[in-house]
């Protein structure tokens, strides 16, 4: 057997978006960060002659989605579910057999748990990889050989990046500062198409305990005590010298939660 037909070809690329909220009117728009990975599944399937679906859980006749036309999207196909209703299954049985999967990190003015990625990558059985800034899909045409891994160059915090691979199919979260500028047709949202699709979806356990409403305050950051002289805290306003604490990469996430419990609890930020 050929080397050529025992890999992975990329033919299928399926696009999660959802609907944004606008910060300061509430309007529904188009969320940024969707809108991101959408620009960056644009410019895959057109490097490897892959399909691409756009797909949307939720009221169809929500005008914010309209937008997604305009950014390049020929359809949008939305599972009709009602508010309340668990999407991840729903989602999980139409995303079956696609390659790669992508989505925005979370959604804006709903829920915003961040878990819908983690939910769709469990039920599907196949990797993710969080916070890509770029994705790159490693083919050699020349020799023959379709499209087998996929490469993210991931966020990590104080401007490091580091790359990771993982075998098709695979989920890709798309961090907000991705490497993609949307660009906004007219023309494109009067020739794209909506596309209601009825499903089944059971109502969700866990949404009917929760309790949506304007946020009134932005979430106080946990921040340690300063104990610097003022002189000090000068100084380091005007110099690039380190403040401490730590980069964690390696480890497991049990490791990577001990470490920061150590840090919340040695500046007496928790009381546990």
């Amino acid at each position: 057997m050929s080397q050529a037909s025992t890999t992975k070809r990329l033919s299928r690329i399926a696009v999660l978006v959802s609907v944004g909220r606008h910060p300061v009117s509430g309007t529904a728009r188009y969320s940024r960060n969707d809108a991101a990975a959408l620009t960056l599944a644009m410019r895959l399937a057109a490097q490897h002659q892959a399909t691409l679906d756009v797909l949307h859980a939720g009221d169809p006749a929500n005008p914010a989605l309209r937008e997604y036309l305009a950014l390049g999207a020929a359809k949008v196909e939305v599972l009709a579910v009602a508010a309340g209703d668990e999407i991840a299954p729903a989602l999980a049985a139409r995303l079956k057999g696609c390659d790669l999967v992508l989505t925005g990190t979370r959604a804006e003015g709903t829920e915003d748990s961040g878990m819908l990625p983690y939910q769709l990558a469990d039920a599907l059985g196949v990797a993710l990889l969080a916070s890509a800034v770029d994705i790159d899909i490693e083919a050699d045409v020349e020799a023959g050989v379709d499209a087998t891994q996929v490469t993210v160059r991931q966020f990590l915090p104080k401007g490091l990046r580091r790359r990771v691979q993982a075998s098709l199919p695979t989920l890709v979260v798309v961090h907000p500062m991705a490497n993609a500028t949307p660009r906004y047709a007219y023309a494109k949202l009067r020739e794209g198409a909506i596309e209601p699709v009825l499903v089944s979806a059971a109502n969700s356990a866990e949404g009917v305990r929760w309790s949506i409403k304007p946020a009134t305050a932005k979430p106080v950051r946990l921040a340690a005590a300063e104990k610097r002289s003022g002189h000090a805290r000068m100084l380091s306003a005007t110099t690039t010298e380190s403040r401490g604490g730590s980069v964690v990469i390696e480890g497991t996430s049990v490791e990577k939660a001990q470490v920061i419990l150590a840090y919340l609890r040695e500046h007496q930020l928790v009381d546990y």
